[in-house]
């Protein structure tokens, strides 16, 4: 059965996309907010911190980067690494959907604070984004909600070929480097 884990912080048609996910025979992991919205909407989740046995900590800071999470992405297609993964009690992740706290919009607010802006760096979401994108052969990346549809379509046509793999992970890296740049040019301004 595949895995998906979801972490978004834009919640549009994450609802929709994850019951056409459970529909298929997918089960889905989930972090926070994303995790209780499903339970919510009476979608089957586990949630990130009962699937590491690691609750989140630091106020929420820390919820997705762990060895069963990112291993789970990172493992190449190979028995060797399954078979390290299944003796930890883990699993292949096959699909990621993820997006970023918006750091871009938090720092357009008037009178924003340091402190605001910082705490709206996410450091888990990237995480995921480059490590799906990185093993983009083996795992679907799903960083903007635009996508879910044609995803679907994919998985219902029977699979999500190579060239879509690809091409989402292109999307992620350019994401993730777009936020970096915004990230960069607002704490060079704050040090001048």
């Amino acid at each position: 059965m595949p895995i998906a884990i979801l972490s978004v912080h834009d919640k549009t048609g994450i609802i929709e996309f994850a019951k056409s996910l459970s529909s298929l025979g997918w089960t889905l992991l989930a972090s926070g907010g994303t995790a209780k919205l499903l339970r919510d909407n009476k979608i089957a989740v586990t949630e990130v911190a009962d699937y590491t046995k690691s609750p989140e900590i630091l106020g929420g800071r820390v919820k997705t980067l762990h060895p069963a999470i990112h291993g789970g992405l990172l493992a190449r297609p190979t028995d060797s690494d399954h078979k390290q993964l299944l003796d930890l009690g883990w699993d292949f992740i096959d699909l990621v959907a993820v997006n970023l706290y918006p750091f871009e919009e938090t720092i357009a607010k008037p009178n924003v604070t340091y402190a605001d802006a910082i705490e709206n760096i996410d450091i888990g979401g990237v995480t995921l984004i480059r490590a799906a994108a990185k093993n983009y052969e083996r795992v679907t990346l799903v960083c903007d909600p635009a996508d879910y549809n044609s995803v679907l379509d994919e998985i219902h046509a029977g699979g999500i070929t190579d060239k879509t793999r690809q091409q989402l992970a292109v999307k992620g890296f350019a994401s993730t480097a777009h936020y970096d740049t915004a990230i960069h040019a607002y704490l060079k301004k704050q040090a001048e």
